[in-house]
């Protein structure tokens, strides 16, 4: 569903998802595909 984003995209997306807090749904879908591509919430958070 998300493989066509690129990683900032999508991990943009999810933060942006969270702050406005939109579909719990929707957000577990986003972490999911984050997690599929192994990027590590806690080091982007710290980048962001």
């Amino acid at each position: 569903m998300f493989s066509s984003m690129s990683n900032k995209v999508l991990i943009d997306t999810y933060f942006n998802a969270v702050n406005l807090k939109l579909d719990e749904d929707f957000i577990k879908l986003l972490e999911e595909e984050i997690v599929r591509r192994g990027i590590q919430l806690d080091k982007v958070e710290r980048m962001v």
